[in-house]
């Protein structure tokens, strides 16, 4: 009797979409090379930014649009923390006065996950084939690492890279001041975390930082570049996909 691969709907998120599909790409070839059959459904914004600044109203209409889009696949699956941090924890609570609509998101809940932790808790990859020549160190991204408890996942399949050393970062875990909306609001708090962020980084050493939501990424490539610093800055599944010929964060085309 044969089992049919997992039917996978890839939630590719807005930075991803507007600002480095390669990531949205390298999603799907991990993810085919785990034996997921993979489809990208028209979508919208999972409603974070709009959840987080109060207007519950707006939140609620885009989930309304995703569950629609998502629900007839096996699984969801996003390379964010943050998205998939949304999806799975606060959808349920838009519809508390829906009973029909809470346990559409509940249904949607149980099967949305991130993309390393997807790779290694659910299907069990426990290698990936791909090469990197370089050090690395690794930012925890606060919504992945505290609403989903993605730590130790990322880590094992990057384990499997070869040519890569990981170096650990000090206070991985503190956050680094992108928070959505947070980076406007307090401007000057934003860049003092975020100055840290980039201090511990360098004293690394390591020629590359990665992490698992592009926000992050993206604060803290500004930051870097900014300050004249000249580490590449990836996203994890650039890195475990191989797709690494392009470009890192914020370089121009053809510095690679």
């Amino acid at each position: 009797m044969t089992t049919s691969p997992p039917r996978v709907g890839l939630f590719v998120t807005c930075l991803i979409d507007l600002f480095r599909p390669t990531v949205g790409f390298a999603a799907v070839k991990l993810l085919e090379a785990a034996g997921c059959v993979v489809e990208v459904p028209p979508q919208t914004c999972c409603g974070q930014p709009a959840y987080n600044a109060g207007d519950r109203a707006t939140a609620r209409s885009l989930a309304q649009q995703v569950i629609a889009a998502f629900e007839p696949f096996n699984y969801v699956v996003a390379p964010s923390g943050s998205c998939a941090g949304m999806i799975k924890r606060h959808y349920p609570s838009l519809f508390a006065d829906d009973p029909d609509g809470r346990v559409r998101a509940e249904q949607l809940s149980a099967k949305t996950f991130e993309l390393t932790l997807f790779l290694n808790d659910v299907l069990g990859v426990e290698r990936v084939d791909a090469h990197y020549a370089g050090t690395v160190t690794y930012h925890d991204s606060c919504s992945g690492l505290r609403e989903l408890g993605i730590k130790a996942q990322p880590r094992r399949l990057l384990a499997t890279v070869a040519g890569l050393e990981l170096r650990e970062l000090e206070e991985s875990e503190v956050c680094c001041g992108f928070g959505g909306a947070f980076c406007v609001k307090y401007p000057e708090l934003s860049n003092r975390m975020v100055s840290d962020k980039a201090a511990h980084i360098l004293a690394t050493g390591a020629d590359t930082v990665l992490a698992g939501d592009l926000g992050c990424l993206l604060n803290i490539a500004g930051k870097l570049q900014r300050d004249g610093a000249t580490i590449k800055i990836r996203h994890v599944a650039e890195v475990l996909a191989g797709l690494t010929d392009i470009p890192a964060i914020g370089e121009p085309e053809g510095d690679e």
